[in-house]
């Protein structure tokens, strides 16, 4: 006979009100997978009292991590938020053995999301042309991998090609230094990525609401792809940073689908052999001396 849904949700109930270290605010991680646990309990046929009673813990527990985030963003205000946010999110990194799968999300987004103070973008449900695909934001622990492996640093500017909310760009120059630009056609998106920056007093973000095939790539040195787009308008952002690779070096970063077609650049050497579910990291080579 299968265990009865309330008793098992009773029970880790009782688990996690035991655990006084979950009150303890550097177990961030540890009251993020609380909530999950809690929250896969939550089956329909779920007593209604137990239900309210998981509903309410998750919701203490919430209130816990909500002060660290507010900590957070005002270390950030303050100046001070490469070496606190880079200190929770190696933190709060998965094990490899243990991270999920491709592009699924974790912890780490949690408390991205806690962190920034991002509000609901207006008028967002406008039909995407023809080669544009539907946005989703990069998982934090991609970005990381990114800020890493392109060794990221003060002196580069990233520039990320379909943008959306902005994770990539508010995150890199919060963890780096760098300068950051945003290209995003989405008008809902620019206007929400730029509220954000400004709560987090970040000067140096940028977003811009324009077509990636228009936009000014030339203060660009690493340039970042999560399949924003396909087919002819893909081709022509390409050919675009094959121009800017011939006046000097680039790093060019993807993510998804799209890493296959920019493999296939024989301006481009990827670090090391593009995996599907990773970040890859592109190097031109060099330009020819005029």
């Amino acid at each position: 006979m299968p265990p009865d849904a309330t008793a098992v949700l009773q029970a880790r109930i009782a688990e996690i009100e035991r655990d006084d270290s979950l009150q303890r605010p550097e177990r961030l991680r540890e009251r993020i997978e609380a909530m999950d646990r809690l929250d896969a309990l939550l089956f329909d046929d779920v007593a209604d009292a137990v239900r309210r009673h998981a509903s309410a813990l998750m919701r203490q527990l919430e209130t816990v991590n909500h002060t660290a985030y507010l900590a957070i963003r005002a270390a950030i205000r303050d100046g001070e938020g490469k070496a606190v946010m880079r200190h929770w999110l190696q933190a709060l990194a998965a094990p490899a053995d243990t991270s999920p799968d491709g592009q699924a999300y974790d912890a780490l987004d949690s408390v991205l999301a806690g962190v920034l103070p991002f509000d609901e973008p207006a008028g967002d449900d406008d039909a995407l042309p023809a080669e544009m695909v539907f946005y989703q934001p990069t998982p934090a622990r991609h970005i990381l991998d990114m800020i890493e492996r392109t060794r990221l640093d003060a002196t580069d500017v990233l520039v990320d090609l379909g943008s959306g909310l902005g994770h990539v760009p508010l995150l890199a120059t919060i963890c780096t230094g760098a300068r950051c630009i945003g290209i995003e056609r989405n008008a809902a998106y620019i206007a929400c990525a730029r509220r954000c920056a400004e709560a987090l007093a970040l000067t140096g973000v940028t977003f811009v609401e324009q077509d990636a095939r228009a936009a000014d790539l030339s203060t660009g040195t690493v340039f970042y792809l999560y399949t924003p787009f396909t087919g002819t308008v893909l081709r022509s952002v390409l050919d675009r940073l094959q121009r800017e690779a011939s006046a000097r070096r680039i790093r060019v970063a993807t993510l998804g689908p799209c890493t296959a077609i920019v493999a296939g650049e024989a301006w481009l050497v990827p670090l090391e052999p593009p995996q599907p579910h990773r970040v890859t990291v592109f190097c031109s080579i060099a330009p020819r001396p005029a």
